[in-house]
C-alpha cells in the first residue's frame, strides 16, 4: 500500500470523529452520585399510604421497562405495559447494549448518562444480568488496499497491532477509546427481561399484549379547544378497542410515538434510524469492541456468549411505517455486514469456523431494526403539555441502553413524586423544548 494511504488511515485514526456514536472530548461534569436511585426501603408509613395510581405503560421496551422497574422498586407503584408484540420485541432486543461512561461529556446527554453508566453494573448484580461485562474499546484505522491485498493471499495471517485483540486484516493504527472502567456492555433483551421480572415481583407490574391506539380523555377534556392552556385528564388507553382505565399513561413506544401523540403535542416528530446487524460466532470469546474507520466505519460488539455483533449502515431516518415486530430484515444488508467482517479479521475470514448465528425464533441470518431519533438528537421526556396525568419517553436514539437506568428513575420520580433529583438538568428533555 502507498505511504500516502496509510497516512491517511493513521490521520483518520487519530480522528474524533469513527462513526455515529464517536465521542468528543469536552470537560466532562461533576459525576453523579448513584445513592439517590437506590431502592427505598418500605415502611408501615408507605404501606397505609393512600392507594397507588393505576399506571399504564404504552410499550414494553426497555424505556417503558425500566419506567415500570423504578416505579415498583422505589416507590411501591405497579404498572400494566401494552406492547404489541411484547417485551422487547424492537430495538430494545435487537440492539448492541454498547455502554459507555464519558462519550456523552460535552453534550445534553452528558449527565444522563454519567447517571447510566454506574447504575447498570449495579443492575447486573441486583437482578442477575449476566450478559453484563466491563471490556475495552479501540478505534481500528484500515487501509482499503491492504484488505484487498489480504484477501487475494489468506495462508499469510496479518499481524496485529499492540493493544488490538483481534481486528487484523488491513490495521495500520489505533487508538484507545475506553478500558474496563469506562466501556461495558449488556444484552438490552435479558435487561428488559430482569426489569420486568423484579417489577412484578415487588409490585404485581404485568404485560398485556395488545395494540395500543388512542389515550383516552375524560368527556370535559375532549370539550377543551387544542389551542387552549387547560390541562386535560387522562383516563385511559385504548387497546384493540378496549379501555385499559388509568391514573396515569406513560408513552414509551420508541419510533411509534407520534400514533398516540402527535409532533405537536411532545415537540416534534419521533423518526426511526434503520439499522441491519448480523452476528458471527468465532472459535473465541472476544472482549474488545471495534470501531473501524474505513470501510463505511462498521462496528463490532463482542459478547460474553461469544458472538461478534457487527453493524453500520444505518438507512437516514423517516417515519416508520413497518409494524412492530413485522420490520423488513433486507438480505443484502446484511450479506454487506458479513461480507465486511469475513475481510477485517482473520478470525471470522472462514464461515466454517465462524458461522452465522441465526434468530432464535425466525432463523433468519441477521436482523433489523428502528432507533427512535428526534430533530435535535435529544431524548424527549417529561409530561405532555397540557395534560394532568399523560407522560412521554422516547427519542434515546443510539444511547438508548446507556442511558435507561437513569432515565427510567427519572420518569419514575416525576411521575411520584412530581420533582427529579436523580439527573441534574432532566427538564432539558421535556416536551416542546425550546429548539
Amino acid at each position: 500500500a502507498s505511504q500516502k494511504g496509510m497516512s491517511h488511515a493513521v490521520s483518520a485514526a487519530a480522528r474524533v470523529g469513527v462513526s455515529t456514536r464517536a465521542r468528543t472530548r469536552f470537560r466532562a461534569p461533576p459525576r453523579v452520585s448513584v445513592h439517590a436511585m437506590r431502592p427505598r426501603a418500605s415502611s408501615a408509613e408507605d404501606s397505609n399510604a393512600t392507594a397507588k395510581p393505576r399506571v399504564v405503560i404504552a410499550g414494553a421496551g426497555i424505556i417503558g421497562s425500566s419506567i415500570a422497574y423504578h416505579l415498583a422498586v422505589n416507590h411501591g407503584y405497579s404498572c400494566t405495559l401494552v406492547d404489541k408484540v411484547g417485551p422487547g420485541a424492537a430495538a430494545s432486543g435487537k440492539a448492541a447494549g454498547f455502554l459507555a461512561l464519558d462519550w456523552c461529556d460535552g453534550g445534553p446527554l452528558a449527565a444522563l448518562a454519567r447517571a447510566s453508566f454506574p447504575m447498570h453494573e449495579r443492575l447486573a448484580r441486583e437482578l442477575s444480568i449476566e450478559s453484563y461485562r466491563k471490556i475495552t474499546c479501540e478505534a481500528v484505522a484500515v487501509d482499503e488496499t491492504l484488505v484487498r491485498d489480504a484477501a487475494m493471499s489468506r495462508d499469510k495471517l496479518p499481524k496485529k497491532l499492540p493493544n488490538v485483540q483481534w481486528a487484523d486484516v488491513g490495521a495500520v493504527a489505533s487508538q484507545s477509546m475506553g478500558d474496563n472502567t469506562t466501556v461495558a456492555q449488556v444484552h438490552p433483551k435479558r435487561l428488559v427481561e430482569a426489569f420486568l421480572r423484579r417489577a412484578n415481583e415487588v409490585a404485581g407490574s404485568e404485560v398485556v399484549v395488545g395494540d395500543a391506539s388512542e389515550i383516552v380523555y375524560d368527556d370535559d377534556s375532549n370539550s377543551i379547544e387544542a389551542t387552549s392552556n387547560d390541562a386535560k385528564t387522562c383516563v385511559g388507553l385504548r387497546v384493540d378497542g378496549n379501555v385499559i382505565s388509568a391514573d396515569v399513561v406513560i408513552v414509551a413506544t420508541g419510533p411509534w410515538t407520534n400514533r398516540l401523540l402527535t409532533p405537536s403535542e411532545v415537540g416534534g416528530e419521533v423518526l426511526g434510524q434503520k439499522y441491519h446487524a448480523v452476528r458471527i460466532r468465532p472459535k473465541r470469546v472476544l472482549s474488545q469492541a471495534v470501531f473501524f474507520q474505513g470501510f463505511g466505519d462498521p462496528e463490532f460488539y463482542p459478547r460474553p456468549d461469544g458472538d461478534v455483533y457487527v453493524c453500520a449502515y444505518p438507512d437516514a431516518p423517516a417515519l416508520v411505517t413497518e409494524e412492530p415486530g413485522s420490520v423488513e430484515v433486507r438480505p443484502e444488508a446484511v450479506q454487506r455486514l458479513e461480507d465486511v467482517a469475513r475481510k477485517l479479521s482473520s478470525e471470522m475470514r472462514d464461515p466454517s469456523l465462524a458461522p452465522v448465528a441465526l434468530h432464535e425464533t425466525t432463523k433468519e441470518k441477521g436482523q433489523s431494526c428502528h432507533l427512535p431519533v428526534t430533530k435535535d438528537g435529544a431524548p424527549i421526556m417529561g409530561k405532555v403539555p397540557n395534560t394532568k396525568n399523560v407522560y412521554v419517553a422516547t427519542g434515546h436514539s443510539c444511547w438508548g441502553i446507556l442511558n435507561v437506568p437513569a432515565s427510567g428513575a427519572a420518569m419514575a420520580e416525576l411521575i411520584a413524586d412530581g420533582k427529579v433529583t436523580v439527573v441534574p438538568g432532566f427538564e432539558r428533555f421535556a416536551p416542546r423544548r425550546a429548539t
